[in-house]
């Protein structure tokens, strides 16, 4: 991912910072840093750490003022700006069926591997008002869910 992110950066003209936050106290060194370098937007990476701190990453990128982007939806609920991810609840689902026929006798190595196909972008305009941020009406058109 951090590959595609460098090269998409190059592509648009763009410095890309990239922090390494491990724990909890990295938080306010990983802020402190992106003001310190005059950061745009932060994009947070995809795993469960962050994702279980999802209102602790708003409320930062809230307190510092910079639009944040996570793969999450509860970052969105939390405040953040956005989210763009996987519909997990989809892909339960999706767990579901596959346990179904599992139990039905099919053999799980027989069972084709699925890709995510499902993806949800969330809005939230609070947050983009408050950083007076405009939303185009196409992006909020494409959201499968705005947050006003």
């Amino acid at each position: 991912m951090i590959a595609d992110l460098r090269a998409a950066a190059r592509t648009l003209g763009r410095q890309l910072v990239i922090v390494n936050v491990r724990t909890d106290s990295d938080f306010e060194t990983a802020f402190a840093a992106f003001t310190q370098q005059d950061v745009g937007a932060v994009l947070v990476g995809g795993s469960a750490f962050f994702d279980r701190r999802s209102e602790h990453l708003a409320a930062l990128a809230a307190r510092h003022a910079l639009p944040a982007m996570s793969p999450y939806r509860a970052f969105a609920l939390a405040g953040g700006l956005m989210t763009y991810g996987t519909n997990f609840f989809y892909g339960y689902h999706q767990t579901g069926i596959y346990a179904g026929r599992i139990l039905k006798g099919e053999k799980p190595a027989n069972l084709p591997v699925q890709d995510a196909t499902k993806f949800e972008l969330v809005l939230n305009l609070k947050t983009a008002q408050a950083l007076g941020l405009t939303v185009p009406p196409t992006i909020r058109a494409l959201a499968s869910e705005v947050i006003e």
